[in-house]
């Protein structure tokens, strides 16, 4: 057991614990305003020494901002894009705020104030951003034995109202498509496939099976200022993708001439897609005119095509493993989650089937019989 004793400040009286790490050295915390506070403290260093868990006071003097570069140093398994994402909020956002406080000193309500100044600022997504950034750093420092607990665990964050998706329909999509010039087939294939922009933007020729018509989606770039990044898709998931056998002769031409590892959509002058400008020259003129002719359209972006890839899938009758393979959806769940607003309809249909196939002229009266049969048999032995 360790020792508690009491010295003379000009503040007043203060109390000094003495006690032994698990390695037999000796230390102390001092500072204490009350006795009942500095056995607390000795108690609670006895437990963690008990279970295993002591971490030792002096590596939790760590500063969030020392040891928010370390853990973003350590992350090398992101890609750049998302990598960048987390150096961007704890470099503009968590550093400026919390980088001179140690580690030890940060505190679950101080963490709650902060997250409840951000939702003043910014949208609510962007609050759960910087609390995801921040839980993940607390997180790494309790792996490193620096904090016994996350204090970002159970902060209330606040809620996301989703958008509501906009979904073109055969017709639209195709007068979308005949607005963007030489880039129509380029707005089908995205509107039918169902591809991300930067997988789109990465298909080479050699990723397209004209015969079975298939793509490939083995790559994706990613715009990190003026350098494009090229490596694999969303959570690294290779996938088959069907495209309608309308699109295999434009797709063709697109190849013509070009070598098996040659991007097949490219910008004007041959270079690559770039969504901004592809955006500005291509997509924002194109959706104005379409919303110019159907006034209760959704303001769409370049991602609803993705939206509209999984309507029409789903309208045409694929079930949500094949919907969440073709988006390339870490699981069927997450599919549903997204896109349960598109299977409303299928409660109805299950209701008519149901109706259909227990309905007593269907189901027809012969067990009643039987059941009357056997209770008289019952009642009655011979």
């Amino acid at each position: 057991m360790g020792s508690i004793a009491s010295y003379e400040t000009s503040a007043g009286k203060r109390y000094r614990v003495r006690y032994r790490k698990p390695d037999h050295g000796q230390t102390d915390k001092r500072g204490f305003k009350t006795k009942k506070e500095a056995q607390l403290f000795l108690a609670s260093i006895e437990v963690s020494k008990a279970r295993g868990d002591f971490i030792e006071a002096s590596r939790a003097r760590v500063t969030v901002g020392e040891w928010g570069e370390q853990w973003l140093a350590a992350q090398v398994q992101l890609k750049p894009s998302t990598k960048l994402g987390y150096q961007s909020i704890m470099r503009g956002k968590i550093i400026p705020r919390w980088g001179r406080v140690p580690l030890g000193e940060v505190t679950h309500s101080g963490l709650q104030a902060w997250i409840s100044e951000q939702v003043k600022l910014v949208a609510p997504r962007t609050v759960q951003y910087y609390h995801r950034v921040f839980s993940m750093m607390l997180k790494y420092a309790v792996r490193d034995r620096r904090i016994s607990r996350n204090v970002a665990e159970g902060i209330r964050l606040p809620r996301i109202v989703p958008r509501k998706h906009g979904y073109l329909t055969h017709a639209q999509l195709h007068e979308l498509a005949a607005y963007s010039g030489t880039d129509r087939d380029l707005v089908l294939f995205f509107g039918y496939t169902g591809l991300r922009w930067g997988e789109v933007a990465a298909v080479r020729v050699r990723d397209l099976d004209m015969l079975r018509r298939r793509v490939s989606v083995e790559q994706a770039v990613v715009e990190i200022g003026s350098a494009l990044i090229y490596g694999t898709p969303k959570n690294h998931t290779l996938r088959s993708v069907p495209f309608p056998a309308f699109l295999a002769e434009d797709l063709a031409v697109r190849c013509q001439g070009k070598a098996p590892d040659d991007l097949v959509f490219t910008a004007p002058a041959g270079g690559p897609l770039r969504n901004r400008n592809w955006s500005r020259r291509t997509f924002s003129p194109a959706i104005k005119k379409l919303m110019a002719a159907h006034a209760s359209l959704p303001r769409l972006t370049p991602h609803d095509l993705r939206h509209t890839a999984a309507s029409l899938a789903i309208s045409a009758g694929a079930n949500v493993k094949a919907v969440q393979r073709m988006l390339g959806h870490k699981s069927a769940a997450m599919t549903l989650d997204v896109y349960s607003d598109l299977f409303d309809d299928d409660l109805d249909a299950v209701g008519d089937a149901l109706s259909a196939a227990g309905d007593p002229s269907v189901v027809g009266t012969p067990w009643a019989a039987q059941v009357e049969t056997t209770a008289k048999v019952t009642a009655f032995p011979a």
